[in-house]
């Protein structure tokens, strides 16, 4: 079978039974899946099965899949939605800075690495105490690098609402940082 065939070619031969086109189709959005996930739940093990439960449901729903649209806007609604559900259900206990794991776990990083694993780690730890749907916005836009019109076909939401939600979100971002570094967060941005 061709490594290249369209997603939509894919789902054909899904449909008419060839297991192998499934496989196919699986790989090479698997990546993707886990990683919209992870940045929502920002659990490795929860993340990977939230990307199966998401693909064992657009298997079940790829009869009803709506041909004009692409594939990964549509499965990656799924994918959103079951990590968005997920999330609500399963809140984390907040935890106060002190608490945390040291950030610095070699002596030997440079000084550029260890700033860049600071910041990583502030912002990981500011997304934890952000909304979901926050997160989500976060998420698609800047790590993902979806256009407002992508993120608002995965959504569900006007891309003119897609840029307030991702505007508020990231002032939201902002005030958590501030709360957590206590003013100090102009550094890490």
């Amino acid at each position: 079978m061709q490594s290249n065939a369209p997603d939509i070619v894919l789902i054909d031969r899904i449909l008419a039974g060839e297991a192998s086109a499934y496989r196919l189709l699986t790989s090479r959005h698997q990546d993707y899946a886990f990683t919209v996930a992870y940045r929502i739940v920002g659990n490795r093990e929860d993340a990977e099965e939230i990307a199966q439960d998401a693909f064992i449901r657009a298997f079940r729903s790829l009869s009803s899949f709506n041909r004009e649209a692409k594939f990964t806007t549509w499965f990656y609604r799924i994918v959103f939605n079951a990590a968005v559900g997920f999330k609500r259900k399963h809140r984390p206990p907040t935890q106060d800075l002190a608490e945390t794991n040291q950030l610095f776990t070699g002596v030997t990083e440079s000084t550029d690495q260890i700033r860049l694993n600071e910041r990583q780690q502030y912002i990981k730890q500011a997304l934890d105490y952000l909304a979901p749907d926050d997160v989500a916005m976060i998420t698609l836009f800047y790590l993902q690098e979806l256009s407002l019109e992508e993120i608002a076909e995965i959504t569900s939401v006007p891309a003119n609402t897609v840029k307030v939600k991702l505007y508020r979100a990231r002032k939201r971002m902002a005030v958590e940082l501030n709360r957590m570094l206590k003013g100090e967060a102009q550094s890490l941005l």
